[in-house]
C-alpha cells in the first residue's frame, strides 16, 4: 500500500503527466454528460431498453446512449466502421496502398478520407437508428415527421463528429488512445449498476457464497484475458555490421514481437454482427414454419449451444482473416531485407516470408481458440445463474476492450515515470511485453 501511495504521488508530481490525466478526465466527463442529452422532440420515458443481440452490444459499448436516444446515440461507432473500411481498402486498393507508403502526408490524406466517410456512414446509420431505436409513440406529435428526421440526422452526425473530436483531443492532450478510451468509459459506466443488481439479488448464505465464487471466477478470467492480450512470440533478428565513417554500426540482436491475438476484439465484433443472419435467412428461404421457428428460437437465444457453436466458429475464422490483413509477412520480410536484418538460420526474401507466415499461423490458431472461449464465457455465466447485466463482464467484447485499454493506459503512465527516473508501476521497472530491443518491421 505504501508503494502504491508513493507511485500516485510520483504520477501527480510530474506536471505534464498530471495535466494529461486531468485533461483526459475532463474530456471523459464531457462525453458522459453528452450521452444524457436526448434528441429534441423525443420523450425519454417512452423509450424501451435494448437488450441482447447486436443492438444490445452497441448500447453497452456506447454507455447506454443508444437506448436513451441521445445526441451521442451512434457515438464513435460510425468512425470505427469507416476506419475498418479504409483499413480493408489499404490492403485491396493500390491507390490506398500508395498513400499508406507516402509517410506523414499519406496518413493525413487517409485520415481526411476517413473523416468524410464517417459523415456518410453516420448519415446512413442515423436513418436506421431513428426507425429502430425510437418508437413512434415516443416522438412528439407536434413536430413535423420530416423536420424531426432531418434535424435528428444532423444532430446524430454532429454528435458522432464531436465524439471523434473528443477522441482525438484525448490522444493529443490526454493519455492513451482516445477512441478506445471513449468506448471503455461507456462499458465501465454500466458496471456499477450491473454489480448492484447482482448483489441485491443475493438472498441467503448460499447466494452470498455464490457471489464470492463469481468474483473469484471473474478474477481468473481477467488474468487469462490479460495473458492473451499481452502474449507475444518473439522472432530473433540479427543485423549485419556496417562500417560508416570509421565506426561500426549494427551487429546487435533484436526481435520481432508477433502478438498471439493480433486482431484484438475485431473478430468478436464481426462475428456478432453476422449472428443475425441465421434467423433472417430462415425467415426468407425456409417455407416450413416449424423449422423456421426452431432456427429462430435457437439462434435468438445467446445461451443455446447452436448459437455459441456458430459464434465460436465465426470468431476463429475472422481471427485468421483479420490477422492476415493486418500483419503482412511479405512487408516484414522486405523491411528486414532493406535494413540489413535477417532471422538466424533463415535466408532473406521468400524463405523469411514463409517462415514468418508459418509462425503466425501456429500462434494464431491457439489465440483464436482462446478468444472464442472468452467470447462465449458470458453465456455459460448466465446459465450458471449470473444476471444478464453482470455476465457481460465475464468475457466478450466488454472485457477485452477494458483490459486492452487499461493496459495501454498503464504503459503510457509508466513511460512517463521511467523518463523522470521514478520507479515504474511494476517491480521490474517495465510492463510485461515491453522492451527497448524491438525490431521495427
Amino acid at each position: 500500500m505504501k508503494k502504491f501511495i508513493t507511485t500516485i504521488k510520483n504520477i501527480f508530481s510530474i506536471e505534464e503527466l498530471r495535466n494529461r490525466i486531468l485533461a483526459t478526465l475532463g474530456f471523459l466527463v464531457i462525453f458522459r454528460l453528452g450521452s444524457f442529452v436526448v434528441l429534441p422532440g423525443v420523450d425519454p420515458s417512452l423509450l424501451t431498453d435494448t437488450d441482447g443481440g447486436v443492438l444490445g452490444i452497441l448500447n453497452t459499448l456506447l454507455g447506454g446512449s443508444f437506448s436513451r436516444a441521445s445526441i451521442f446515440g451512434l457515438g464513435i461507432m460510425p468512425y470505427i466502421s469507416a476506419s475498418i473500411v479504409i483499413q480493408l481498402m489499404t490492403v485491396a486498393v493500390p491507390s490506398f496502398q500508395k498513400m499508406q507508403k507516402e509517410g506523414e502526408s499519406g496518413r493525413k490524406k487517409i485520415t481526411q478520407i476517413t473523416r468524410v466517410l464517417t459523415i456518410l456512414v453516420t448519415l446512413a446509420q442515423s436513418i436506421g437508428y431513428l426507425k429502430v431505436a425510437i418508437p413512434p409513440e415516443a416522438i412528439s406529435q407536434t413536430i413535423d415527421p420530416t423536420f424531426f428526421t432531418i434535424s435528428s440526422m444532423i444532430l446524430l452526425t454532429s454528435g458522432t463528429m464531436f465524439c471523434m473530436w473528443l477522441g482525438e483531443k484525448i490522444t493529443d492532450k490526454g493519455i492513451g488512445n482516445g477512441i478506445s478510451m471513449l468506448i471503455m468509459i461507456g462499458i465501465i459506466s454500466a458496471l456499477p449498476t450491473a454489480a448492484y443488481i447482482e448483489i441485491v439479488q443475493q438472498n441467503g448464505i448460499s447466494r452470498a457464497l455464490f457471489t464470492v465464487v463469481e468474483l473469484v471466477v471473474l478474477f481468473f478470467i481477467v488474468v487469462v484475458t490479460v495473458a492473451l492480450v499481452q502474449a507475444t512470440r518473439r522472432i530473433p533478428v540479427q543485423y549485419a555490421k556496417q562500417v560508416v565513417g570509421g565506426k561500426i554500426y549494427g551487429g546487435q540482436r533484436q526481435f520481432i514481437p508477433l502478438k498471439v491475438n493480433a486482431s484484438g476484439v475485431m473478430p468478436i465484433i464481426f462475428a456478432q454482427a453476422l449472428m443475425i443472419l441465421p434467423t433472417l435467412l430462415a425467415g426468407i428461404w425456409i417455407n416450413t414454419s416449424d423449422l423456421a421457428n426452431s432456427i429462430n428460437t435457437a439462434f435468438s437465444n445467446p445461451t443455446s449451444w447452436q448459437y455459441n457453436t456458430l459464434f465460436a466458429v465465426l470468431i476463429i475464422l475472422f481471427t485468421f482473416f483479420y490477422t492476415a490483413i493486418t500483419v503482412n509477412p511479405s512487408n516484414i520480410s522486405d523491411d528486414l531485407k532493406r535494413s540489413g536484418g535477417f532471422i538466424p538460420g533463415i535466408k532473406p526474401g521468400a524463405p523469411t516470408k514463409e517462415f514468418i507466415g508459418n509462425v503466425l499461423d501456429k500462434i494464431t490458431l491457439p489465440g483464436s481458440i482462446f478468444l472464442a472461449i472468452i467470447a462465449i464465457i458470458p453465456a455459460f455465466a448466465q446459465i450458471a445463474g449470473v444476471s444478464a447485466q453482470f455476465s457481460q463482464f465475464f468475457g466478450g467484447t466488454s472485457l477485452l476492450i477494458m483490459v486492452g485499454v487499461i493496459l495501454d493506459t498503464l504503459q503510457q503512465i509508466e513511460s512517463y515515470l521511467l523518463m523522470r527516473h521514478y520507479e515504474g508501476m511494476m517491480k521490474s521497472g517495465k510492463m510485461r511485453g515491453r522492451s527497448q530491443n524491438v525490431a521495427v518491421a
